[in-house]
């Protein structure tokens, strides 16, 4: 039986930092930002249906999605991104499904799901356990604003704008603290893959 992880935390929590050591220990990571990206290629089903509702406006000369163009007209309008939400996420669900099983009948002892919205989109059905990547609001605040070079008050709103990393935390099967140093992160997730009962040889 595999064990399927989704593994989640808040903007600037490192989540990536930790996704990451799942794949370098070859631990199979379905990416659910990776999916949404190639669901509105050209040609898929989320694609055409946006170009349907919105118009060519929203290419790029080129054919392919303007994203830009596209978050400017959903931004505000609640209409519309719930327009562009039920074409795009039943695909990403979809495809996010057929990788995951496509990992658990090769046998895989666990399989993440890399889904930053978990808490958010409520996709608690596709997993077994909830892995939140967690560091105190101060931190994630300070790290935003470091890494997007915003100000206190757009990285507020950002962070905002998620369910606060104190009750996904609450919520969680485990945490990883992502407070320290990359190594510390890394000895907290062996030992939860280990209690959690998940042999591998990189372990």
């Amino acid at each position: 039986m595999s064990l399927i992880i989704g593994l989640t935390g808040s903007i600037a929590t490192g989540k990536s930092t930790v996704s990451n050591m799942f794949k370098a220990w070859e631990i199979p990571v379905v990416d659910a930002d990776q999916i949404a990206r190639e669901v509105v290629e050209p040609g898929k089903p989320a694609y055409q249906k946006i170009v349907e509702h919105f118009g060519k406006k929203v290419l790029y000369d080129n054919g392919t999605l303007n994203r830009k163009k596209l978050g400017e007209i959903v931004f505000g309008n609640d209409e519309e991104r719930k327009k562009l939400n039920s074409f795009i996420h039943p695909e990403i669900r979809k495809e996010m499904v057929r990788q995951r099983e496509e990992y658990v009948s090769a046998g895989e002892s666990a399989v993440v799901l890399d889904i930053p919205l978990l808490f958010e989109s409520k996709l608690f059905d596709y997993v077994d356990k909830v892995l939140v990547v967690y560091v105190d609001p101060e931190i994630q605040l300070e790290r935003l604003m470091e890494r997007d070079g915003s100000d206190k008050e757009e990285a507020l709103s950002r962070i905002q704008s998620q369910i606060p990393i104190t009750e996904k935390k609450e919520r969680a099967d485990a945490i990883v603290d992502n407070t320290g140093t990359i190594e510390n992160s890394k000895e907290q997730l062996k030992e939860i893959l280990l209690n959690w009962g998940i042999e591998h040889k990189y372990l």
